[in-house]
């Protein structure tokens, strides 16, 4: 049985699954699984919220549940007050050895416990507010002496961003001209300034005059904007920074010269990590097998191979959290069962029709749904396609149909066009007899 949950979570839960995607939180409510990572990881983001740093590879084949883990781990770090931003690794928008585009795909996914991203906003004006506290207690300066107030967060604002000021001076200055701008009421100038902080290329030049500033956030500042945005994070009490770079195996498709900076990169920041640069960041990459083992990947740049190194010879049971690569094995049959029962569990807690729910989708159902979708695409693609059809085809008609019973007039269809490329290959491997255009499963 789940723990009570609010309605307005749940439906945003069982809403994301019913559509085939990975919930934005609330995983906690069905993770499978998970037990074997949580007291390693709990560990290092409690070493990151008091000023450390580290790094993390996640490696598992499609379907073994890679976003799944990164926002599991994501809504931990949001329990430890951390903030968390989640970045689609791509060739065209979010190349990796472009990275002022990885900032500002950061800075745009950038959210915390109580904001939603792209929390800039929230967290820079409660800085600011948490400077001025600081102005206060310091010298004694009444708060609604504007002059003073205005020169000693100044101060502030240059003192606490002075290591950030090396690479990134104008980090400093657009924060100091952005509360300048607010205290005008400019609102305007004060957007634009922000949307340059959070790297933005196309604001105004008359921004960019009253501020003082020139240019655009490039690859050569954009580590000076990340250290300076840890830094405000840890001011207003965001004591560290969760960053999952995700799909990195994207890397083995572009061009070469390409492929071999965007791996020169990965490791530039693994070693400013372990040099200590980023106090407070927890940097997350996630990858298939293939990415982390050929050629095209990982083992291309030597030296980011032997960082990132880990011996997967051994049982998978005996694999440690604390190496610097951990695998995800995907799901058996026993665990896509559970991962099943969980979901329908969270959908029937106080739905009207809750007894019929747990009546007609019990244990036995949920294990035949599952071993019908697993034996045609493969345990290891099944997840969320079984709990798709799961919730959008048997537990909303049962509970807005009285006399629907699935054993008795549900019957599995799996249109081809459901299917993404991995689940196609899955199902063509499996039954390459089948028509292209629809894979129907019977249910005893």
């Amino acid at each position: 049985m789940t723990r009570k949950v609010s309605r307005a979570r749940r439906r945003q839960i069982i809403d994301a699954l019913g559509r085939g995607t990975v919930p934005q939180n609330g995983l906690d409510l069905f993770a499978v699984g998970m037990e074997r990572f949580e007291k390693a990881l709990d560990e290092d983001l409690t070493a990151v919220t008091g000023g450390g740093a580290g790094f993390k590879a996640i490696r598992g084949e499609y379907g073994s549940g890679k976003t799944f883990f990164a926002r599991w781990l994501a809504e931990r770090a949001k329990r430890m007050r951390m903030a968390t931003s989640e970045i689609q690794i791509s060739d065209t928008q979010t190349p990796l050895h472009k990275l002022e585009t990885v900032y500002r795909a950061l800075i745009g996914g950038l959210s915390t416990a109580s904001s939603p991203p792209s929390a800039l906003r929230e967290i820079v004006d409660t800085w600011l507010l948490t400077l001025e506290d600081d102005a206060s207690a310091a010298a004694g300066i009444a708060k609604d002496d504007r002059r003073a107030m205005v020169s000693a967060v100044d101060e502030l604002i240059e003192s606490r961003l002075e290591k950030a000021a090396q690479t990134a001076p104008a980090f400093a200055t657009a924060l100091r001209f952005y509360r300048r701008a607010r205290l005008a009421g400019d609102q305007a100038t004060a957007d634009g300034l922000l949307a340059w902080v959070g790297g933005e290329p196309n604001v105004a030049a008359s921004v960019r005059r009253y501020a003082g500033i020139k240019g655009d956030l490039d690859s050569g500042n954009a580590l000076g904007f990340l250290q300076g945005l840890l830094t405000v994070l840890r001011d207003c009490g965001h004591p560290g920074l969760l960053v999952v770079l995700d799909e990195i195996e994207t890397l083995q498709r572009m061009r070469s010269d390409i492929r071999e900076r965007s791996l020169n990169t990965l490791r530039q920041l693994i070693d400013e990590i372990d040099k200590g640069r980023f106090p407070g960041l927890y940097l997350v990459i996630t990858g298939t097998p293939a990415f982390y083992d050929g050629q095209q990947g990982v083992q291309r740049l030597t030296p980011l191979a032997q960082r990132l190194a880990t011996d997967f010879d051994t049982d998978p049971r005996f694999d440690t959290a604390r190496a610097v690569q951990i695998r995800l094995t995907g799901f058996d049959t026993d665990k896509l069962v559970q991962l099943g029962c969980a979901v329908r569990d969270l959908y029937a807690e106080g739905n009207p029709a809750e007894a019929r729910i747990r009546t007609l989708v019990d244990d036995g159902y949920v294990k035949e749904l599952a071993d019908a979708v697993a034996g045609r695409l493969g345990v290891g693609t099944a997840p969320r396609t079984f709990l798709r059809k799961l919730v959008a085809d048997v537990l909303h008609r049962v509970a807005e149909h009285e006399k629907f019973d699935p054993r008795e007039h549900y019957r599995l269809t799996v249109l081809h066009t459901e299917l993404n490329d991995d689940e196609r290959n899955a199902n063509r491997r499996a039954r390459r007899a089948v028509s292209a255009d629809e894979v129907e499963l019977d249910l005893p």
